[in-house]
Order: C-alpha cells, then sequence, then structure tokens
C-alpha cells in the first residue's frame, strides 16, 4: 500500500528489518490521531468501560490479523486482501475484496482530512488565536494541495520526517498517560482521587453497547496490513511481513488500552468526567492542558496535527496505488493504470484519489457539518468497508486452510471463524443498534460493496484478467 510496494525497490537499499516493518504499520495506523479522537465517541456510549471496550477490539483485531499472518507465510505476494482473497477464494472474490478496501482507502482519506481540520482547530485555542466559524473548511484544501505535492514527487525524505513526528507523538503520548496516572494515584488530580480499576469490565454496559463502541475502538487498528506491501523490501518476507503485523496489532493494543485508561481517569469516572471525555473535541490536547501544561497541550496539537497530515499522505498514497492496481487489472478508467514514465507514480489515480477526498470533505462542511462529524462519519463508514474487506481475508483463510493439501492443522480454523463472528457482529450491530446518521451508514458501505460485486458479475472478463494475474502468484 506504500509507494514502494507498488514499484521495485531501489537498487542496493538495506532491507527492511522486522521492527521498521512494524514502524510502518504503526505509523499508518496513527496512534496520536486515533487516541485524541476515537475514545471519544466510545465514552458516549459506554461510559468510563472506555478501556474495556478497546481490549474487545483488541481482541477482535488479533482475530482478524490471524487470516493476515497465516496467509502471508505461505503467499509470495507483497499486496493486500485484493491478492490475498482473489488467490485463495477466486479471482470474483478478490476483485470484490479489492472493491471493499478501496471503499475503505477513500473514506479513510476523507475523514483524516476532518481529524487535520479538528487538531488545526485544537492548536488555535491552545494558542489563544481567533477562529471563526467555518474557517477549518480551508484546512482540508490546503492539506490536500500540499499532499498531492508531496504524492506527485514520491518524496521518501517526507516519509520519513512523518515516521519520525509520529514515534515523537508516541512519546509523548505516553508520557501524558503517566503524568495522569501518578497525580491521580498521588492524589493531585482534579478530577479523580483513586484509580478507577472498574473501566476494565463492562461497568454495568449491555455486551450490544460494549460491541457497538468497538466499532469506533476498531478503527483505531486500520491499516496494521499496511506492511504486507513491503515484501518485496524485506529479507525472508514470509516470515518478517507476518511477525510485524502481529507485532503492529499487539502494540497497539497495549498501548491503546493503556492510554484510554489513563484517559478515563484523567476526565475522572463520574457523570461529570465522562461528560467532559465524550465532549471533548480533541481529548490529548484537553488531558495535556490539565495535567501538564498549555505549552504541552500546544505541543500535542501540533504533533497530532503533523500526524494527521502524515496519516493522510499514507492513505492518499494507499488509495491511489490500489485504484491503479484495479485499472491495470481492466478497472477504471485507463488512464488511471498509467504511470509516469520517469517516477512510475500513477499521477492521474494520484490526481483522483486527493480530489475525490476533498470533494467527500467539503460537500459535508458546505452542508453544515462540523470538521469533528466530517471525521466521524466517514472513519464510520471507512471501518465498515474494512469490516467487509477483512472479512474476505478470514474467508479466504479457512478456505486455504481446510484444503487437502494445507500444512495448517485443521483446528486453527477457530480463528478466522472467531474473526468471522466479531465482523460480522460488528456490521450487523451497526444496523439495528444505532441512530441516524449512524444507522444510514451500513447501508452506505453496503451500497459500495455491492456495487463492486455487480461490477464484477457483470463483466466476466474482469475476473478472467485478474485471475490471469493472481494464478502467476505462488501460494504454498
Amino acid at each position: 500500500m506504500t509507494t514502494s510496494a507498488m514499484n521495485s525497490p531501489p537498487t542496493g537499499r538495506r532491507a527492511l528489518s522486522t521492527w521498521e516493518v512494524t514502524a510502518i504499520s504503526v505509523g499508518f495506523m496513527g496512534p496520536v490521531m486515533a487516541m485524541s479522537l476515537n475514545g471519544i465517541g466510545v465514552a458516549g456510549l459506554v461510559g468510563k468501560s472506555v478501556p474495556f471496550a478497546f481490549a474487545v477490539a483488541f481482541a477482535g483485531t488479533l482475530f482478524v490479523a490471524y487470516a493476515f499472518v497465516r496467509l502471508l507465510q505461505r503467499v509470495t505476494h507483497a499486496g493486500s486482501v485484493y491478492a490475498l482473497a482473489g488467490i485463495t477464494i477466486g479471482p470474483k472474490s478478490g476483485f470484490f475484496s479489492g472493491f471493499a478496501l478501496l471503499g475503505t482507502y477513500i473514506f479513510m482519506t476523507t475523514c483524516i482530512l476532518g481529524a487535520c481540520s479538528v487538531f488545526f482547530e485544537a492548536m488555535l485555542q491552545e494558542l489563544g488565536a481567533q477562529n471563526p466559524s467555518g474557517t477549518w473548511l480551508f484546512i482540508p484544501i490546503f492539506v490536500s494541495a500540499v499532499g498531492l505535492y508531496l504524492n506527485l514527487r514520491n518524496s521518501s525524505a517526507a516519509a520519513r520526517v512523518t515516521l519520525a513526528i509520529g514515534l515523537a507523538g508516541v512519546a509523548a503520548m505516553v508520557a501524558l498517560s503517566v503524568a495522569i496516572l501518578f497525580k491521580v494515584t498521588a492524589g493531585t488530580s482534579t478530577a479523580s482521587s483513586t484509580l478507577d480499576f472498574q473501566s476494565l469490565t463492562p461497568a454495568g454496559n449491555s455486551w450490544s453497547a460494549i460491541m457497538t463502541a468497538s466499532v469506533f475502538a476498531f478503527l483505531s487498528w486500520a491499516g496494521f496490513e499496511s506492511g504486507s506491501s513491503l515484501g518485496e523490501e524485506t529479507t525472508n518476507p514470509k516470515r518478517t511481513v507476518p511477525r510485524s503485523l502481529l507485532l503492529a496489532v499487539i502494540i497497539g493494543g497495549c498501548l491503546y488500552v493503556f492510554v484510554m485508561f489513563a484517559q478515563v481517569n484523567g476526565f475522572g469516572t463520574d457523570e461529570r468526567g465522562i461528560t467532559a471525555f465524550a465532549e471533548s473535541s480533541s481529548t490529548l490536547t484537553h488531558l495535556g492542558s490539565m495535567y501538564i501544561g498549555q505549552w504541552f497541550s500546544v505541543l500535542i496539537s501540533v504533533i497530532a496535527f503533523a500526524v494527521a497530515f502524515g496519516a493522510f499522505l499514507s492513505s492518499s498514497t494507499a488509495t491511489s496505488r490500489l485504484l491503479h492496481t484495479l485499472a491495470r487489472d481492466g478497472f477504471g478508467p485507463s488512464a488511471f493504470a498509467e504511470r509516469d514514465s520517469k517516477t512510475l507514480i500513477p499521477k492521474s489515480a494520484v490526481w483522483a484519489t486527493n480530489l475525490i477526498g476533498l470533494i467527500f470533505a467539503l460537500a459535508l462542511g458546505v452542508a453544515g457539518r462540523s470538521s469533528v462529524e466530517i471525521y466521524y462519519w466517514y472513519a464510520t463508514i471507512a471501518t465498515l468497508c474494512m469490516v467487509v474487506a477483512y472479512a474476505m481475508a478470514s474467508v479466504g483463510a479457512i478456505r486455504f486452510i481446510m484444503k487437502k493439501d494445507s500444512s495448517i492443522p485443521r483446528w486453527e480454523t477457530i480463528f478466522p471463524l472467531l474473526a468471522l463472528g466479531y465482523l460480522v457482529y460488528v456490521y450487523f450491530i451497526q444496523v439495528v443498534g444505532q441512530e441516524a446518521p449512524y444507522s444510514h451508514f451500513p447501508w452506505i458501505s453496503g451500497i459500495w460493496c455491492l456495487l463492486g460485486l455487480i461490477i464484477v458479475l457483470a463483466n466476466p472478463n474482469l475476473a478472467n484478467q485478474i485471475g490471469q494475474k493472481l494464478t502467476k502468484e505462488d501460494i504454498q
């Protein structure tokens, strides 16, 4: 999903290690952005049980990761769900999965534009600057324009800087969490006098509420599979890449539960604290000002904006490459299948990706919706498309394990089956357990995925073209 994965690796470049691939996957997940925003919606649904909801999503993601880990141990391919489902189930399923993943990336790119606006507004607020109503609409335009420029240049330097900023953001986030827990334990916090360990339990919430909340939490792991695109740049990819993906999920899960435990105790677990948590526009900047000082809050807001911008670069790059891949295999305008003769960048696909994301973001903005709503609305749709794509990977793992000549013990089918159960429940609970507009989002994502199915069923030649390419891949 990165640019490197789509082009041949540079001559003489040192092969990536397990930890480097892990860092890239974690960076794609955008922990700072996730921890600033994703807990807000969860708090509004389950109160102080925010860390527990993230723990449930963590368990579900581990089951989902199983399919990628097992398949990438055997597939000689650096691709994504598009290739994994195509090889294990068939080319029609591969296209359907790829189309669902394309929806994930498009809506994810759009929601990140909303996140950039949220963090920019938070930065202005912490600096005491005026923020006239509606000015945030200029932020998506700015971010999209700069992102377009960098993506067309394929700047590896920008990628390295983005990764460095992401690591600095994680360090600052952990430091803030430690400071919160220390002050609460010492009794010097104005919000809580003691740590509330009931936040690690359902705390009276129904499982329906917990699973609904886990949808917002699940978004925090979006992109954990991005390291699978780096197989061509690693030594022993069948060992390095699966291990890196698993590490990314585990590191992210431990980090998220820890940070959310600190946040919910930092705000306080009483009604006033939960309300403040659920109504915050950026929890890290809010808590940074409360527990360390305004200077730290300003630092967090600047880092969060930079991380969100980096996430936009990664997401838009991934989207354009997937769009290029689908067009190359017969779907979409032929212009999207073309690459620049010098840089090998699919420039038309890059332009289309940035324009689509910008139009989607501005459409809601012009309609009077806030930057926070743009983030959550599109993030939910993206997550539900991702649920479909990940479910196809799980089905692929089941089918591969059940083959007569498979070397994987059949009892391991329990893991992708549990993943399927979790993913189906997450989708179902969004259909029956939400109020408008969130009750509409499963239907929007469902229509998108159904469109992909109709396209491939109506065009058998497309499936044949995809099959000719995917069957060339070696699976052992």
